[in-house]
C-alpha cells in the first residue's frame, strides 16, 4: 500500500473560547484505489435545531475556512463517502454536516467563471456515492483542492475532538478499457458566483428558474440535486423545445422536510443525454411551502451531473483576470474566518487582495511529509 501523507495547519472557528488547531491528513490507499482526506479536531458546540435553513444566513451553522491539499494521482476519480468520527475513529452522527463542498482551483466550471466544484454532500447524501470504473473524472497530480463544511450539531450534546473524513474513490491510469472522461457541470437556479445562492420560499407552489446557453457539446451521464425543506424538484428544460430532458425529485416527511434527493444515471446503460453546443437551456427548482409563512432566504436548488464533452479542448478555460473569477476566490478566502464583529465569513468581498491558489497561505505548514511505502 502506498502511504502518502500531507500535513496543511489551519484554523476551524466552531465556538467561542480556544481555537483548536486543525490540521489535514491526505493517504493515498492504491490496493482500495482509495484517498483519504482527514480534517480535524473540531470541537463543535450544540446549537438549536434548524428550524428552517434560511436560519444558515443568521448563524446557525458554522463554515470551516477552505483546508487545502495537492491532489497526487494521476488517474480518474469515481465516487466518494463522507464521514465524521471521534480521536479514536469511532463514527459520530452523520447528521450533523449540514454540507461540505470540495473545489478544484486548478479547472474552471462550465457555464460558470468560477472554480470547478469538484463534489458535494449535503445532510441528505446517504452512503457511498459513485460511478462505474468505465466512467471518471480525469485528475492530474499537483491539483490543488480545498474543501469547507457547514457544521449544524443539533445533538443535545456538544461534541468535542470530532474529525471529518471523506473517502474519495480513483480509478489508475493503466485502466484497461481507459475510462471516459466526464467533467461536473453545475446548474444553479439563483448563483451569484462569489456571493450567495439562497432565495425567499413564499407560502404554497413556487418556482425559480436560471437560463443558459452550453458553450460546449456533449452527453449528460448521471444527475442529482440539492434543495432544502419544501423542495419538490430540479429540473432541466430545452428552453427552445419547452421539452424536459431530466430532472430530480426530492423524498420528504409528513412536514415537508426534505430527507433525500433522487439520482439518476443515464451512462450505464445507454450513451446519455445528449446536450448541444450554443443551445439555450433552463434549470428550474419547484419548491411547495405548506406554513403559510415566507421563508427568508430559506431554499437553494440546483442539479449538479457528469457531462462527458465532445471535445475536452474546447472546456472553457480559467481566466485569472476575469473579475467574477476573482470574487469567487476572494469568498472562498474568507469562508470562515471571523470578521470584525466575531461573525463567520462566507460571503464575497469586492475588492479582497486574492491569493493565488497553490501557494502557501498564512497558517498553512511549510512543507510535505513522506511516510514511505508498504
Amino acid at each position: 500500500m502506498l502511504l502518502w501523507t500531507a500535513l496543511l495547519a489551519a484554523s476551524a472557528f466552531t465556538g467561542p473560547g480556544p481555537v483548536p488547531q486543525v490540521s489535514v491528513s491526505v493517504k493515498v490507499d492504491s490496493s482500495k484505489h482509495e484517498l483519504t482526506i482527514t480534517a480535524g479536531p473540531y470541537d463543535l458546540l450544540n446549537m438549536p435545531p434548524m428550524e428552517d435553513h434560511g436560519m444558515m444566513d443568521l448563524g446557525a451553522s458554522h463554515d470551516t475556512p477552505v483546508q487545502q491539499f495537492t491532489w497526487p494521482i494521476d488517474g480518474w476519480f469515481r465516487g466518494f463517502r463522507v464521514d465524521v468520527v471521534d480521536g479514536n475513529n469511532r463514527p459520530l452522527p452523520r447528521d450533523v454536516i449540514h454540507h461540505m463542498i470540495m473545489v478544484n482551483f486548478s479547472r474552471r466550471q462550465l457555464l460558470y467563471p468560477a472554480a470547478e466544484r469538484l463534489m458535494g454532500a449535503g445532510t441528505e447524501t446517504e452512503g457511498e456515492i459513485s460511478v462505474p470504473k468505465t466512467i471518471g473524472v480525469p485528475m492530474a497530480p499537483g491539483m490543488r483542492l480545498g474543501m469547507y463544511v457547514a457544521w449544524h450539531n443539533d445533538t443535545g450534546r456538544d461534541l468535542a475532538g470530532a474529525f471529518l473524513k471523506v473517502t474519495m474513490l480513483w480509478t489508475p491510469k493503466n485502466q484497461n478499457p481507459r475510462p471516459v472522461n466526464s467533467l461536473p457541470i453545475y446548474m444553479d437556479v439563483n448563483l451569484t458566483v462569489g456571493g450567495t445562492n439562497t432565495f425567499d420560499v413564499p407560502p404554497g407552489k413556487s418556482s425559480k428558474s436560471f437560463d443558459f446557453t452550453l458553450p460546449v457539446a456533449g452527453r449528460l451521464l448521471g444527475v442529482g440535486g440539492h434543495m432544502h425543506d419544501y423542495g419538490v424538484g430540479v429540473r432541466l428544460e430545452d428552453l427552445e423545445t419547452g421539452k424536459v430532458i431530466t430532472r430530480v425529485t426530492t423524498t420528504r416527511d409528513d412536514a415537508g422536510k426534505v430527507t433525500k434527493v433522487s439520482r439518476k444515471l443515464y451512462g450505464v446503460s445507454g450513451d446519455g443525454l445528449k446536450l448541444r453546443a450554443n443551445h439555450r437551456y433552463r434549470v428550474v427548482g419547484d419548491y411547495d411551502n405548506p406554513t403559510g409563512q415566507l421563508k427568508v432566504k430559506g431554499a437553494m436548488a440546483h442539479m449538479v451531473g457528469l457531462f462527458v464533452p465532445d471535445d475536452l479542448s474546447r472546456w472553457p478555460a480559467i481566466d485569472p483576470r476575469d473579475p467574477t473569477y476573482q470574487r469567487d476566490l476572494a469568498s472562498l478566502q474568507v469562508r470562515g474566518v471571523p470578521s470584525a464583529a466575531g461573525q463567520h465569513g462566507g460571503g464575497h468581498q469586492e475588492h479582497a487582495e486574492v491569493a493565488e491558489p497553490g501557494k502557501p497561505q498564512q497558517g498553512d505548514a511549510a512543507g510535505t511529509e513522506h511516510t514511505g511505502h508498504k
